[in-house]
């Protein structure tokens, strides 16, 4: 049975704004885990938070890929009772050429090894390039989880990776339990922006075509993708509701795929 969690990400603002009501209002509306990013700035908060409000972490994001110093995120992360530590974006213009995939597979192989020094797994986030871009007419992230250890986990944006042509319930059941977590979102899915990218500095600065897609994503169900059909093909995977942005208030829609979740998905708990 798969519990449910959020990426705070969803709420930035908020957390930006007072971490410890942004978490509460979380706890609220039924979570008991959430996943947060940038976790090793503000390690303090965090813990904080999540014991003021009874929630736990047992997933993060941070930039490990690119640190100078990955021990210092990995502590931070054992300090936050974390078991998996993924890294949530390497920019398009480094997944183009078989070595590109090389060099990034080979440095997430050595971070793996690090982070089960200190009892934790190691895994990285797609978001639609790792699929759009091909090399052999083959996408970039097949020729990436070909070059794993076994001990790297994957953790799956579902959207983007729709967005970026995968028949996503297929490549979950392909990866089977290297998927230790798949972010839940749903929207609208249009070609038009399969092949529209961020800047290599943000993956929030964006075209306009990319922007509405951020902002006409839905709650879980509300949406284009078969969320009921995806989730069935990763019984075993954390579930975390993420949005990266919403029209209405984040924390309705969240609460909105909260209880979806708990009315469609029989890999549920609390």
């Amino acid at each position: 049975m798969s519990p449910t969690s959020v990426q705070l990400y969803s709420v930035r603002d908020a957390v930006a704004e007072n971490v410890d009501a942004a978490v509460a209002r979380l706890a609220e509306i039924g979570f008991t885990h959430v996943e947060p990013y940038a976790f090793h700035e503000r390690t303090a908060d965090f813990t904080r938070a999540f014991g003021a409000a009874g929630v736990t972490a047992p997933t993060g994001h941070a930039p490990v890929i690119d640190a100078e110093d990955a021990s210092a995120i990995f502590d931070a992360a054992a300090e936050l009772g974390m078991s998996l530590v993924i890294d949530p974006f390497i920019p398009t213009d480094r997944w183009q050429t078989a070595d590109d995939v090389r060099r990034i597979a080979e440095r997430v192989n050595e971070l793996s090894e690090q982070a089960s020094a200190r009892g934790l797994a190691f895994g990285y986030h797609n978001h639609q390039w790792e699929f759009t871009n091909k090399v052999d007419g083959r996408p970039v992230y097949e020729l990436f989880v070909e070059q794993l250890e076994p001990a790297v986990k994957l953790e799956v944006d579902t959207f983007w990776a729709t967005v970026g042509g995968a028949d996503v319930p297929a490549l979950l059941r392909s990866l089977g339990g290297r998927v230790a977590a798949i972010h839940v979102k749903d929207g609208k899915i249009d070609d038009a922006i399969r092949d529209v990218l961020p800047s290599s500095e943000s993956a929030l600065i964006v075209p306009d075509a990319l922007k509405a897609a951020f902002e006409n994503q839905t709650p879980a169900g509300q949406g284009d993708l078969d969320v009921a059909a995806i989730l069935a093909a990763a019984p075993q995977a954390l579930r975390v509701v993420e949005f990266d942005a919403y029209r209405g208030d984040v924390f309705d829609g969240i609460a909105e795929s909260f209880a979806w979740l708990a009315a469609n998905d029989a890999e549920v708990t609390a």
